[in-house]
């Protein structure tokens, strides 16, 4: 098909990435940076705008797998230096991440896990409830039988981090169209040959699929199941002032996925609202808060009347096992993927823009994703990975 744009669109790219968030942006850079030309991204909105959007960003490494493990403590390196390569300010606060344990089942579950931890030197260990009170003030040591706790963990912005990564890669020559939907993918001989956009033809040998929650649309156009599905999640800021004020670890209650910590003045809270119906709906409905409040009543009394000064509702990127999709597609030669996080793309995004990079350019990765292929859903596959991360 003759290439075709309008409105700024190129007519060609060596390398087409779909999808400008967090993913999209390190993606670009890390392949810039290794001395690739010719990129474009593509994004329908405006950069960050999907799930990349929500304000705050827990960065961990405390998993139950190997690969899950080192993709955290390699993005958080990437973070930790992150000022001074790609550039930018993402507020990164190390201030620890603490999981709550309520039973002696998952007490034994984070244990076993520790130790793996270990092994790759994760700080993380076990403390008493006594000491979680210490550590989250509003966790009486009652509401728990333990918790879990690393100190190198913490929160930051990803709205920076895709600032600075989108930035850093238009010095290195990368286009960002932005406003723009990709419509199709055209294919020749089982290889593709150009992207359809809603304003013209960009032929292009290469695409990367970092679309988030609306990548299972994207594989679909070249015959690439990646079953990922999208799933409202939301958060609310208290108002300054409304609760004691007290610096604590992102902390997180394991047995409901509620979570809270500090966002400057005031706490962020969140809940996972089990009954949520899947779809693209980013709509903010504050009743979810009566079920924050409902678990706030048992592990942290006093969240439980905070007054909400706002909040804000984006998309979860789930796949059936929580996992990732990371990979090449033994479908379509020229296509790749990096989607489906599950609630873990910010975390994993500088250490997925690496691997992405050298999949792309041929290379092995440092760390071995082979797992995280889509090929693991296709017919006749046992549909899960290997290891299942189940913190």
């Amino acid at each position: 098909m003759t290439a075709t744009a309008t409105a700024g669109v190129p007519t060609h790219a060596g390398i087409l990435i779909i999808g400008g968030g967090i993913m999209g942006t390190s993606i670009a850079f890390h392949l810039a940076e290794a001395g690739h030309r010719d990129i474009v991204v593509v994004e329908a909105a405006s950069l960050g705008s999907g799930s990349s959007g929500k304000p705050i960003g827990g960065v961990r490494a405390q998993f139950s797998d190997p690969t899950n493990i080192e993709l955290g403590l390699r993005s958080l390196a990437a973070y930790e230096a992150f000022a001074s390569r790609p550039g930018g300010d993402i507020r990164l606060e190390r201030a620890g991440y603490l999981f709550l344990l309520t039973d002696d089942v998952q007490a034994k579950l984070f244990e076993d896990s520790m130790a793996l931890q270990h092994e790759y030197g994760v700080p993380t260990r076990m403390i008493s409830p006594r000491e979680v009170h210490e550590l989250c003030p509003y966790v009486p040591a009652s509401a728990v039988v333990a918790g879990s706790f690393s100190a190198l963990d913490g929160h930051a912005r990803p709205g920076e981090a895709v600032r600075g990564y989108a930035d850093a890669a238009r010095r290195l020559g990368v286009r960002f169209v932005t406003g723009v939907a990709v419509t199709g993918i055209d294919t020749e001989r089982g290889a593709i040959s150009a992207v359809e956009t809603d304003v013209g033809t960009i032929a292009t040998d290469t695409v990367v699929c970092a679309a988030g929650a609306w990548s299972s649309g994207i594989g679909a156009m070249v015959g690439e199941n990646l079953p990922i599905t999208p799933v409202k999640r939301q958060l609310a800021f208290t108002e300054p002032g409304s609760v004691t004020r007290h610096q604590i670890p992102f902390t997180l209650d394991f047995s409901t996925s509620a979570y809270f910590h500090n966002a400057d003045e005031a706490l962020l809270l969140g809940y996972a609202d089990p009954a949520q119906e899947p779809g693209f709906d980013r709509e903010w409905t504050p009743e979810w808060l009566e079920l924050f409040r409902d678990f706030a009543r048992v592990r942290a009394p006093e969240l439980a009347e905070a007054r909400i000064a706002s909040g804000w509702a984006g998309l979860y990127e789930v796949t059936p096992d929580k996992n990732a999709l990371i990979g090449r597609s033994s479908v379509t030669e020229g296509f790749f993927y990096a989607a489906g996080f599950s609630g873990h793309g910010f975390l994993q995004g500088p250490a997925v823009g690496e691997v992405m990079r050298d999949l792309v350019g041929g290379r092995t990765p440092f760390v071995d994703v082979s797992r995280f292929s889509a090929d693991r859903f296709a017919p006749g596959a046992d549909g899960l990975v290997a290891e299942v991360n189940v913190i």
